[in-house]
Order: structure tokens, then sequence, then C-alpha cells
């Protein structure tokens, strides 16, 4: 007789309609297998594997981030985000995720993928900076706008989004570097000079603040002009008909009537000058605004509203010249510590800003005509609407949507940490950019699903962070398990709100 014996090996034993596992090796008996039973291990329930053995008796091998990755892979899961991405997706989506988290830079991403537990989340392995930056390329290969539209519309069928009313308005972000063809010197908006910039125009829905589309251009593209590129999508995104909301920076004759071919309506500012200042002059001679018939309110904010038929580029509407008592005081206040301070610096024969030196004689004496003069329309502001509104909606409607878009470039800029851009070539650059987008898109989504609980997106995230899942090797079995550590009630609430599958997941 002889006997050879195999290496042990796990099997799965169903019984009563249960998997069982045992530990098994196979013995060879004068040439035939035989199978040998060595212990019971545990049992498989919803496909994880249950260990026998006492969980206190567990090594503990990894720790990964797993928490906010769930909620964010489910949310771009729910509208097949990864699929509409095409090839790469699984990649974008790391990438993606990392910018709503703890983005630093792509080659810094292989590290931060092995703390989290997206291997498993998205079902990828050994990512590395090639793998990513090849993604980036990928995305500049794809129709942006068609993929920005197939993603629209799987939002819209999940969420019930209308698309019938847009916010949209324009940012810019600066350059480390200046060998990007798109990168231009223009006016920069967020303080930073010197350096080169490209144009970001986005586009939000009304009610939601859902991004319905973006696109990036030349840093000394004008604001208005980048309307007249995005007017043509509206069609090709199935909006036949709404309301477009922006700021005066955006307003010219053409895009109005661009808009009025298209049956689209328009909310916008328009800056106070020639026709408008001699009706604001009226208004403030008459001291017939500040009364209760002309009051408005948006949260705290008090505004007075006179509106009266009006018509722009032989478009007709309506006017609303708007005040704002507590804004005026705010401008006139800082101006005031300006010219000051300003004229502290001329005693010492030091030099002023530019725009300060209209206030000043030419022996530093201050020039009240002038200070009278720029007071006049502080708190001012005027809105033209094509679409007949009421006072306060003229106020709801023009801030309240403005906030939105402006909420949204801050979170871009800030938390996806869109600025600064260090890819040169084109084509990452555009895809940088995209990549902000869609983790915007992810956190708008996510504050919809956490608006009945008031907790912010980036509050919940960060609430968390904590769900760590931990791995765990059974040293006498060498069988491995994994654990989501215990849920705080905070945590299992966010879950629920989101979707009650994720806490039992």
């Amino acid at each position: 007789m002889y006997i050879l014996y195999t290496m042990s090996f796990i099997r799965k034993i169903k019984r009563n309609g249960k998997v069982y596992l045992a530990e098994v090796e196979n013995k060879w008996v004068d040439g035939r297998c035989v199978q040998r039973h060595i212990r019971y291990v545990g049992k498989q329930v919803d496909g994880e594997t249950k260990l026998a053995t006492s969980i206190s008796d567990a090594e503990i091998t990894q720790v990964k981030v797993y928490g906010p990755l769930l909620v964010l892979n489910h949310l771009a899961s729910e509208i097949g985000l990864a699929e509409l991405l095409g090839d790469y997706g699984k990649e974008i989506l790391s990438l993606t995720f990392a910018h709503c988290l703890d983005y630093k830079s792509i080659n810094r991403m292989e590290r931060w993928f092995e703390r989290t537990d997206l291997n498993k989340l998205l079902g990828i392995e050994n990512v590395t900076e090639k793998r990513l930056l090849n993604a980036m390329d990928y995305l500049e290969k794809v129709d942006a706008e068609l993929l920005q539209k197939n993603i629209f519309e799987k939002v819209k069928e999940k969420y019930k989004v209308k698309g019938n009313g847009v916010v949209y308005d324009v940012t810019n972000t600066y350059f480390y570097g200046k060998k990007c063809p798109m990168a231009k010197h223009g006016k920069g908006k967020g303080g930073v000079k010197g350096r080169p910039l490209i144009q970001i125009g986005l586009g939000v829905t009304m009610q939601e603040g859902i991004p319905v589309f973006h696109k990036t251009f030349d840093g000394n593209v004008h604001d208005a002009r980048t309307v007249q590129e995005i007017i043509s999508m509206f069609g090709r995104f199935g909006m036949n008909h709404g309301l477009i909301v922006y700021d005066r920076g955006i307003t010219s004759r053409r895009n109005f009537l661009d808009m009025k071919n298209l049956k689209w309506d328009t909310l916008c500012g328009i800056p106070i000058k020639g026709r408008e200042k001699k009706l604001v002059r009226e208004l403030i001679k008459k001291q017939c605004i500040i009364n209760l018939d002309n009051r408005a309110k948006l949260g705290k904010t008090v505004f007075y509203v006179v509106i009266m038929p009006y018509e722009i580029y032989g478009i007709k509407g309506t006017l609303a010249i708007c005040f704002n008592e507590q804004k005026r005081r705010e401008i006139r206040e800082s101006r005031y510590d300006e010219i000051l301070y300003a004229q502290q610096l001329l005693k010492q024969k030091k030099t002023i800003k530019q725009g300060l030196r209209k206030y000043f004689y030419g022996n530093g004496e201050l020039n009240n005509k002038a200070i009278i003069k720029a007071e006049e329309f502080d708190g001012f502001f005027c809105i033209f609407s094509t679409s007949p509104v009421t006072k306060a909606e003229f106020i709801r409607i023009y801030l309240g949507n403005k906030d939105i878009i402006e909420k949204a470039f801050k979170s871009i800029k800030g938390i996806i940490r869109l600025q600064p851009i260090r890819h040169w070539l084109y084509n990452r650059v555009t895809a940088h950019v995209f990549i902000c987008y869609l983790a915007y898109l992810l956190l708008s989504l996510l504050k919809l699903r956490l608006k009945e609980v008031g907790i912010s997106p980036e509050e919940a995230l960060y609430e968390l962070e904590t769900m760590y899942k931990v791995y765990l090797r059974d040293p006498k079995k060498g069988f491995t398990l994994s654990r989501v550590v215990s849920l705080t009630k905070t945590q299992e609430n966010i879950l629920k709100t989101i979707d009650k599958n994720l806490v039992k997941s």
C-alpha cells in the first residue's frame, strides 16, 4: 500500500440551502483519490466568509478607508457612471473620488489608493501613475459634450431632475508653469496675479444645483463670448425651452438675441449705465424706492425693488431696479477705510492703489466730489427678465441662483481642488477640469440625498472617514475575513438617508 497526500484546500459543502466551509485534503491510496476532512472552518453568508473561530483570535492585516468611498461609489453606480465613462471608467472614478476626499496629485495616487478599499469597490488592482495618466489622456479622445449629455440624462431619470432652468456663470483658474497653450493672461477672479489662466463655464439646474454641462476656454476669452458656444448645447441636450440666469458680466446683445431665437427666457443682471443710470437717479431724486410696497426679503436680507416694462436690444421684458441698504453701508465703509489708509500713505510719500488716486487732488487733499460721485449707485443693481416675474421672484431667482453657482465654483475650487493646475498638456488640463466636474456632480447628488437631515456633503463624508474596513486573518487556520468597524449613530443615519441597503452592505 502507498499513500500520497496533496496540499489541503477549502471545500464548499451545500446542505439544507446553506454553504459550509471545510478544510480538506486529497490523498491517493493505491491509485485511488480519497478526500480526508481536516476541520470545519465556517460558512458563507451572502458571499461573505464567516469563520468558526472567535474574531478575537484573528490578526489585523489591513485597515482600509471605506465609508466615504462606499457612499460615493453607490451614487456613481446608481447612474452607471463607470460604464458611461468607458474603457478607463474605473480609473477615472478613482480620481474623482480622490478629488472629493483627499486629492494631492497623481504621482501620490498609488499610495492613497492602497489605503482605500477601492480595489474591492471598483474591482481594479495595481493602480499606477501610468494607468491614471492614460485615463486622463483617454478623456481627451471621448466626445465630452455627448458624455455630459448622457450623464445628465441618467441623472434626470434617477432623480427626476427638471432641466427647464439653468444658472450659468464663468470662473477662471490659474496655472503653475507657462507651457499650456490654453493658459492665457486675463483678468483673474481669485486674486492671484501674474499667472496664466483658463476659463471654465458651468451650467447647473436652477432647482437642484446639479451640473448640466461645463466647457473649458482659453484664459483670455471674455465671459460673454463663452455663452455663444454654450447656447448651442441646449438644443443638443434636449433642453428646448426654459429660463437661463446669469450675471451682468455675461450680458451682451448677441446673447439676448440667441436666447430669444432658441425660445429661452433670460433673467440676468445688467450694468447700471446710460438709460439705467437715468432711471436710478430719478428714483433717488423722488425718494420713492424705500417703502413697504417695494420691500422684498431673501432670508434675513431686505431689498427694495421697483419693476417696470423695459426693452433691451429690441427685446421686451421687465426691468427691476433693486436696492440693498445694508450693502450700501458696507461698500461705503469699505471705501472709506481704503481712502483713509491711502491718505496716510500719501503723507508718508508712499504709492497708493491706482483706483484710489481719483479721490485725491495733486497736493494730497481729499477730492470730496469724487467720493460723492462714487457713492451714487452704492447698493443698487439692475435685473432684466424676458419672463414675467414678481418683485420677490426677481430677488429669489437672481440672487438665490447666483448663490448656487457661486457655491458650486467655491466647492470646485476648494473642496475638489481645481486650482492650481499643474498639467501642461491641453488634454490633461481639460481632463483635470472634467474630473473636478464629475466630483462636483457626485457631491451635488449627495447633497440632494441629505437634504432632509440638513447635513452638508462635506460634513457627511468627514463623519464617515472613521468607518473603516478591517481585514483579519485566522492565525491557526490561515483564513481571512473583513469587518466594518461599528457604526456611530450619526454614520448609520447618514447611510440610511442615502440608501437603507448601505447599512446592510
